[in-house]
C-alpha cells in the first residue's frame, strides 16, 4: 500500500490535477478504490468516476450502491470538493471508523468529482470565463446577438466583477453611509448621483448610447438535459436539441442503467445551503405518499447532520413561480426508482447572519440591511475580498469606468478558500447513513435432508438486512424496474438431476427492517417477516456432491453458497 493522498480542499483542480489525485487514491488503496472514465466530453476530457468498495467482500456491482456527482454546472466547483472529500472520507476511515468499515465491506460507492469537466476548465483558467455547464454552442447563434456586452475578465485580475458607470437615469446609487455597496433608487427619487451597473467585459459594435449584454453562445444546461420530463428550449431554456443528446449527460445515464444495483442517489450543486427533494415537476400531493414519506426521512435526518433545511424542489425553491424545472433529480426517481437529492452547498446569507429569508424571491427584492450584513461579512471574515472596492479603469470602449463589487466564482458562488472544508465536512455523515439504509441482501441459513435414495432436499433462507426495502421505493415497483429475489441452483453436474423446483426462479420481494407501522397502529402489521423469504429444491445426486447455489436482488446485491450432500 502506497502512501495516502493527501488532498487540499481549499483549492479547486484543474483537469489534470484531479485526475492525479483520482489515480493516487486507487495507487495507495488498490483493493478500495479503481477509477475508470466513463466517458468523453465535448472537448475530449474524461469523466472520472471512482468505485469505493472493500473488493475482498465482494465484487462492486454485486452489491447495493450509492452514486454522488458534482460539478455539473461549470462554475459550482465547491461540487467537486464535496466528493473529493467524501472519497478521502472513506479511504481514510477504513479500518479505523467503524462504521466505513461496514460501508465499504457491504457497500458500493461510485463517486463523479466533475460531469462538466471542459466547463469546470474554462471558470480556472487564467484569463476565467463563466459558462452555465458545457462548453457546445447552444443554441443556434442569432447573427444580432453576436454584438453586444461580453461577460469577461477585461482588466486581467483573474475574476469577473461589475462596472458602474455615471449615469443621471441610473438606477442605482451609492448607500448614503456607505458609498461602496450600491443600492436601488427609492421610489420616484431624482436630483441625486446615479449609476448604471453592468457585468465586467467588453463591447463589440458599441453604438456609443446603447448596451446589450450579449447571450453566452454556451447556454446548455446539462442538468436540464436529462431524459426524464424534458422539454425543448422554448420551454425549458439549455435543456439541447434532444434528451441526453450531450456526451456528458450521456456517460453518466449510460453508466447508471448499466448499474442497476444503485439504489440512491446524491447531486452537489452550489449555491443556496439547502437539501432539495423530488420532485421537481411535480406537487407532493401527486407523489405516491410512501416514497415522500421516505424521502422526508431521510431529508429530516440530513437537516439534522448538516444544518441545512430540506426543501421540495416543487413547493419551495421554484425561480420562477409559473416555471416547471425538471432535470437529474426526477430522472433518478421517475425513471429509475431511486432516492435522489440534490444539495445546494453553501450560503453566504448565512454566513452574514441572513436567516429566514426566501430562498429564490430573495433574489428579486431584499432588504438593504442584508447587503450591510454581507459587506460586513466581507471585511471582517474575507478579508475585503467578497465585495471589492471600486477601482478606476479606462474600458477601450465605454471610457472611464469603475470595476468592483461582488466576486461570484470565489466567495458567492463557492466559499472562500479558507471555509470550503469545513462546508463540505457537513455530508458524510449524511450520506454514510444513507448508503448503510440501502437494501442488503444476508444469507441467513442452508439446510440440506436426506429423503433416501440420493433423494435430497436443499434449502435457501436470505434476509434484508437494510433499513430500505429492496426495491428502495414504490415507483420502481408500479414501473416494473425491479425484480424480487432471484433464487438459482446449478445443477450443471451430469451427477445432478433436479426433481422439484426451478433452476432459476423469481422469489418476493424483501422489506427492510425498518418499522412500517407505530407500535400503536389500528391493526398490526400482516406479514411480520416480510424481510426473510426462502428457496427449496428437491434433487437426486450421490452423498458428497457439492451444489451451489445463488440469491441475488437487483438492488439488495448478491450471496452465495455451497452446500455439500450428506
Amino acid at each position: 500500500m502506497d502512501h495516502m493522498p493527501t488532498p487540499r480542499f481549499d483549492v479547486f483542480p484543474r483537469h489534470a490535477e484531479l485526475t492525479q489525485l483520482l489515480y493516487a487514491y486507487a495507487e495507495a488503496h488498490p483493493e478500495l478504490v479503481s477509477v475508470a472514465s466513463i466517458g468523453k466530453s465535448l472537448e475530449g476530457r474524461d469523466i472520472w468516476v471512482a468505485t469505493v468498495t472493500n473488493t475482498r467482500t465482494g465484487e462492486a456491482h454485486h452489491k447495493p450502491a450509492f452514486w454522488a456527482d458534482g460539478n455539473i454546472h461549470s462554475i459550482e466547483l465547491t461540487g467537486c470538493t464535496a466528493v473529493l472529500y467524501y472519497l478521502h472520507h472513506l479511504v481514510s476511515g477504513y479500518g479505523v471508523d467503524e462504521e466505513v468499515t461496514r460501508l465499504l465491506d457491504t457497500r458500493t460507492l461510485y463517486l463523479c468529482p466533475r460531469l462538466s469537466p471542459d466547463g469546470a476548465e474554462l471558470a480556472l483558467a487564467d484569463k476565467p470565463r463563466h459558462v452555465r455547464s458545457s462548453t457546445r454552442a447552444w443554441p443556434a447563434a442569432d447573427p444580432a446577438a453576436m454584438e453586444g456586452l461580453t461577460i469577461e475578465d477585461i482588466d486581467g485580475d483573474g475574476r469577473i466583477l461589475s462596472m458602474r458607470i455615471h449615469d443621471s437615469n441610473g438606477p442605482w446609487k451609492k448607500h448614503a453611509d456607505e458609498p461602496r455597496l450600491m443600492v436601488a433608487r427609492t421610489l420616484g427619487e431624482t436630483g441625486g448621483e446615479y449609476y448604471r451597473i453592468l457585468p465586467e467585459g467588453s463591447i463589440s459594435g458599441f453604438d456609443g448610447l446603447t448596451i446589450k449584454v450579449r447571450p453566452s453562445p454556451q447556454r446548455l444546461d446539462l442538468n436540464r438535459n436529462f431524459p426524464s420530463f424534458w422539454r425543448g428550449e422554448h420551454e425549458q431554456k439549455g435543456a439541447g436539441p434532444f434528451p441526453a443528446s450531450e456526451p456528458e449527460v450521456r456517460a453518466m445515464v449510460a453508466f447508471v442503467l448499466a448499474h442497476p444495483n444503485i439504489g440512491a442517489a446524491i447531486s452537489y450543486h452550489t449555491f443556496s445551503g439547502v437539501i432539495l427533494r423530488p420532485m421537481g415537476t411535480m406537487s407532493d400531493a401527486d407523489m405516491i405518499p410512501e416514497d415522500l414519506w421516505s424521502f422526508q426521512r431521510f431529508s429530516e435526518h440530513g437537516t439534522a447532520l448538516t444544518g441545512y433545511p430540506a426543501l421540495s424542489v416543487w413547493h419551495d425553491f421554484k425561480y420562477h413561480p409559473g416555471e416547471v424545472v425538471g432535470g437529474t433529480q426526477d430522472w433518478f426517481y421517475e425513471q429509475l426508482g431511486a432516492l435522489y437529492w440534490t444539495v445546494e452547498l453553501w450560503s453566504p446569507h448565512r454566513q452574514a447572519g441572513i436567516s429566514g429569508y426566501p430562498w429564490i424571491d430573495w433574489f428579486r427584492e431584499h432588504p438593504v440591511e442584508d447587503d450591510l450584513k454581507l459587506l460586513r461579512w466581507s471585511d471582517e471574515q474575507c478579508g475585503g475580498l467578497a465585495h471589492v472596492d471600486w477601482q478606476p479603469f479606462d474600458h477601450p470602449q465605454l471610457g472611464a469606468v469603475e470595476i468592483g463589487g461582488w466576486d461570484q466564482l470565489n466567495y458567492w458562488r463557492n466559499p472562500p478558500p479558507e471555509l470550503r472544508e469545513a462546508e463540505v465536512a457537513r455530508f458524510p455523515a449524511w450520506m454514510d447513513s444513507i448508503a448503510l439504509s440501502l437494501p442488503r441482501l444476508e444469507l441467513l441459513k442452508t439446510e440440506v435432508e436426506a429423503l433416501g435414495g440420493d433423494i435430497w432436499r436443499i434449502r435457501l433462507a436470505v434476509r434484508n438486512g437494510g433499513w430500505l426495502p429492496a426495491y428502495v421505493t414504490r415507483l420502481a415497483l408500479a414501473h416494473n424496474i425491479v425484480r424480487g429475489v432471484m433464487f438459482e441452483i446449478d445443477v450443471g453436474d451430469p451427477a445432478v438431476t433436479l426433481l422439484a423446483g426451478k433452476p432459476c426462479f423469481e422469489g418476493p420481494q424483501l422489506m427492510g427492517h425498518a418499522p412500517r407501522k407505530s407500535l400503536l397502529a389500528l391493526s398490526p402489521e400482516p406479514e411480520p417477516t416480510a424481510d426473510l423469504a426462502f428457496a427449496e429444491w428437491m434433487v437426486r445426486a450421490p452423498a458428497g456432491t457439492r451444489i451451489a447455489l445463488t440469491a441475488q436482488a437487483d438492488r439488495a446485491g448478491r450471496v452465495q453458497a455451497c452446500v455439500t450432500l450428506h
